[in-house]
């Protein structure tokens, strides 16, 4: 059975009529008529009554209309899916994203793009860097938003925002209402910083920068997020520097203080699969506008 059988049929069975049905296929009426009995002889059953006045539905004509209504619309779909997926505006895209981008406008571009792109699911996949270079060289996800690394052949990186980093100490704390603070106030402070293993690019950069200012960062505790880092200096565990974003967390515990030297920055870069077509990601990319 093809659909090309299903689409004529339908129209014969719409129209009743052989004449205006093979109209409205753009063939001969001979060609049409051929068909269908061919059709029916492949069924082994008669779907039509038809004489020289009049055209009628079987039972067995009945029951197929309704499913050859149904399947020929299911194909129409998928086709028009498979064209608007092609450009961008139908399928699924897998977004791998490190914990901060909750705070760049990452869950707020994916609404809206849903949004706007109904049929279009957007998946987010929390990875570090190392893990979003490995999935998009196995296509496990599409782009990824990622801090500073070594990335294979396959993974292209660019800048995608560079921000400052703060000072979070605790509400109360003594440098809690400065309007800057020197690193080097902060020499006798218990830091929380990331495992090198986990971010080695931004442990190996806080470490020089606390030294560059003439001491050795204490490290008291490790995390993983910064989002924990952040929850740790609200419960008074220590101090820590993060990325600006994370002052959007809104915390009534935590103080973000600007630092009064930045020797370095915050950096987030969009990672894609090198020589890949990216209609859909290109569109989400556009509606994600680094803060």
């Amino acid at each position: 059975m093809e659909l090309r059988q299903l689409k004529y049929f339908v129209a014969v069975a719409e129209e009743l009529h052989f004449g205006r049905a093979a109209r409205r296929l753009f063939i001969s009426q001979p060609a049409l008529s051929f068909d269908i009995r061919r059709f029916e002889e492949q069924l082994g059953v008669k779907l039509l009554e038809r004489n020289s006045k009049a055209v009628a539905l079987t039972n067995a004509g009945k029951v197929l209309l309704k499913e050859a209504q149904r399947l020929l619309q299911q194909a129409d779909e998928v086709t028009k899916m498979t064209v608007e997926s092609a450009h961008g505006l139908a399928g699924c895209l897998r977004v791998g994203f490190v914990n901060s981008m909750l705070y760049r406008g990452l869950p707020e571009a994916v609404q809206r793009f849903e949004a706007n792109h109904p049929n279009v699911e957007v998946v987010l996949k929390e990875m570090n860097t190392a893990e979003q270079a490995r999935a998009l060289q196995q296509m496990q996800i599409d782009v990824g938003f990622a801090h500073w690394g070594h990335f294979p052949a396959e993974v292209e990186a660019s800048l995608w925002c560079t921000e400052a980093f703060l000072c979070c100490v605790p509400v109360g704390h003594r440098l809690s209402k400065n309007r800057r603070v020197d690193l080097r106030q902060l020499s006798d402070e218990p830091f929380i910083l990331f495992p090198r293993s986990v971010s080695p690019h931004y442990h190996d950069q806080i470490i020089a920068t606390c030294v560059a200012a003439g001491f050795s960062p204490n490290i008291r505790h490790e995390a993983r997020l910064w989002q924990t880092v952040v929850s740790m200096v609200e419960f008074g565990m220590g101090v820590a520097l993060v990325p600006q974003a994370l002052a959007k967390t809104q915390s009534q515990r935590a103080a973000f203080v600007p630092l009064a030297q930045n020797p370095f920055a915050s950096q987030v870069l969009r990672l894609t699969r090198a020589g890949s077509q990216l209609d859909l990601a290109d569109r989400f990319l556009a509606s994600l506008s680094p803060p």
